[in-house]
């Protein structure tokens, strides 16, 4: 199909459905389109459209998914020039230069989805290696224009493609692992506050690291002092080991993973520092912790989201409550507790409330002293909701 802008197809909407679009939001849902004059089906999934109001305003370059409630998402609103990869090339330069006035170092969320005008699209950045994520079809379909564009702009030496993510069920797409190009090492060091970690990047979590807690694992550095710190859904430490770094006097690591633990005290090896780990399931863990009357000056909870679509959410309310409570069943007198939450569907009142509520329920009285959000290479769109999912609750747990 050509990119000329006059010869790709119209996806036209329905009265008074440009509002949310012309107010900056990127998405068209299903039942904002005029199907009777745009017929869907008449779509192949990924394919480049004019989006166009009622009243034939312009409203965007857009993608297509047919087949998704999500099924059109804008790429770009000036009429001259369609989504090609020198568009791409541009909006990666614009990306990489938030994250250069920053970032010492490039390690860091490089391209975040639709908070870069690149929706659908998550690039992680190791140094010389770029991890990426596709979540559309869209954006699947130009994927070889964004590897071209990220030799071009970023100039990587190997980027990987970690396109195993259950949300590209929802665009009809395959799940896999594999290179775009370059050799792809096993592992890569992120340094992170003094400690350096070894980060798997094929069979990681995710893209191997998540840096959108990078700002928050700092901030719990002042809390830490001569402290005994529990960190829960450890993962490969990120939390523990800077803890200990920063003079906890001791630390125990609790993760679900043998893989994960392992590569955990690998880094802590290579750092000289000496965590605890216990593997097992979280809760399971915390209750034996509990029966054992272990306490923790400090105890950091950071699960994985609990609540991936609404139909999830009373499910996982009751999960982050029950969280909370044993968190703060092994909390000393005047302990730390850090509860997070990186589900979108979960308010950030729904988390303080599980919270509130944990304590309550153990005659606690808990002051939130501070709040935090997800790092700045995670910035948040203002019309999209979405974008902001990360919570952290830094608080101090008294006896009432």
């Amino acid at each position: 199909m050509s990119h000329e802008p006059n010869l790709l197809p119209e996806l036209r909407l329905k009265r008074g459905e440009d509002r949310r679009l012309s107010a900056g939001h990127l998405w068209v849902f299903s039942n904002e389109v005029d199907t009777a004059r745009t017929p869907l089906p008449g779509f192949e999934p990924g394919a480049l459209c004019r989006v166009l109001s009622d009243r034939d305003k312009f409203l965007g370059y857009a993608y297509v998914n047919p087949h998704s409630l999500i099924c059109a998402r804008i790429l770009g609103r000036d009429p001259e020039y369609p989504p090609n990869k020198s568009l791409i090339v541009h909006r990666l330069q614009v990306a990489q230069s938030l994250r250069r006035s920053l970032y010492d170092q490039p390690f860091y969320r490089l391209v975040y989805g639709e908070s870069d005008a690149l929706p659908g699209l998550v690039l992680d950045r190791f140094g010389d290696v770029v991890v990426g994520q596709i979540a559309t079809a869209g954006m699947e379909a130009r994927r070889a224009d964004i590897e071209a564009a990220v030799r071009k702009a970023i100039e990587p030496t190997a980027m990987l493609w970690k396109n195993d993510a259950g949300v590209r069920e929802l665009e009809g797409l395959p799940a896999y692992v594999e290179p775009a190009f370059g050799d792809i090492p096993e592992f890569v060091d992120v340094e992170e506050g003094g400690v350096t970690f070894r980060i798997p990047l094929g069979g990681g979590q995710k893209t191997g690291w998540f840096f959108d807690q990078s700002a928050n694992r700092l901030a719990l550095r002042k809390y830490v002092g001569g402290s005994r710190v529990l960190d829960v859904f450890s993962y490969l430490g990120g939390w523990g080991l800077g803890a200990l770094r920063a003079g906890a006097t001791e630390v125990t690591c609790v993760d679900s993973s043998a893989t994960a633990l392992e590569g955990l005290q690998t880094a802590a090896a290579a750092n000289g520092l000496k965590p605890a780990t216990m593997r097992g399931d979280a809760f399971d863990v915390m209750e034996q912790l509990h029966a054992e009357k272990r306490r923790f000056d400090v105890v950091v909870i950071d699960p994985p989201a609990f609540i991936k679509r609404k139909k999830d959410i009373p499910k996982g309310e009751a999960a982050y409550r029950r969280l909370n409570q044993l968190a703060i069943q092994l909390l000393e007198r005047d302990g730390i507790l850090v509860s997070c939450s990186c589900s979108y569907h979960l308010e950030p009142q729904q988390l303080l409330a599980a919270i509130q509520r944990g304590a309550r329920h153990l005659d606690r009285f808990a002051q939130v002293v501070e709040v935090g959000g997800q790092a700045p290479d995670h910035p948040i769109h203002p019309a999209i909701p979405e974008t902001r999912y990360l919570k952290a609750y830094f608080c101090r747990v008294v006896r009432d």
